[in-house]
């Protein structure tokens, strides 16, 4: 008698999951907690009781943190010194998906009074900027070491020539002499 009833409890299980509460556009909460349709899919069950739930293999590898620009900090903050009910502000902070921190924290920077301290800042480590004076005698170093390679090529090759010159007896002008003078 028990065999004849687990078709139909598979049945009203894949009824149940098909019958899954839309989400609407603004809300915020993940649908595999909510009750709403997951990202899971039924595969063939191993056993005719228990359903197999194949998990959804797309993860992102880095999770993004989430950025504010201080135009909807100001907005969120005057929409919440606009609020007079109680809970509203939770209903506020549940339809933007906020903390009651973020609050704390940009009233804070607000009363600070500059806009400037609302804007999302720069995570990490400062950027490191040398000294331009450093900059330059780095850039002249390389340069006096490039042109004494030069050099010592070019007195290699007047050491060569000289001695060739030597070898085929042929007479070098010296410096300061000219043929023409």
């Amino acid at each position: 008698m028990k065999e004849a009833g687990l078709p139909k409890m598979i049945a009203s299980h894949e009824a149940k999951v098909a019958e899954a509460p839309e989400r609407r556009p603004g809300e915020r909460s993940e649908p595999g907690r909510s009750g709403g349709a997951s990202g899971h899919r039924l595969a063939a069950p191993a056993h005719p009781c228990q359903p197999v739930v194949v998990p959804n293999p797309e993860v992102l590898a880095k999770p993004l943190r989430r950025r504010f620009t201080a135009e909807y900090k100001l907005r969120i903050l005057q929409e919440v010194d606009a609020l007079s009910e109680s809970g509203q502000i939770g209903a506020l902070l549940r339809r933007e998906g906020l903390y009651s921190s973020h609050l704390t924290t940009w009233r804070r920077q607000r009363d600070n009074g500059t806009i400037a301290a609302l804007s999302p800042k720069k995570r990490g480590r400062k950027a490191f900027r040398p000294d331009p004076l450093i900059q330059e005698n780095e850039q002249l170093r390389r340069q006096n070491e490039r042109l004494a390679r030069g050099l010592q090529r070019a007195e290699a090759i007047i050491d060569f020539q000289k001695k060739i010159s030597e070898l085929l007896e042929i007479p070098l002008n010296q410096p300061g002499t000219d043929e023409n003078d």
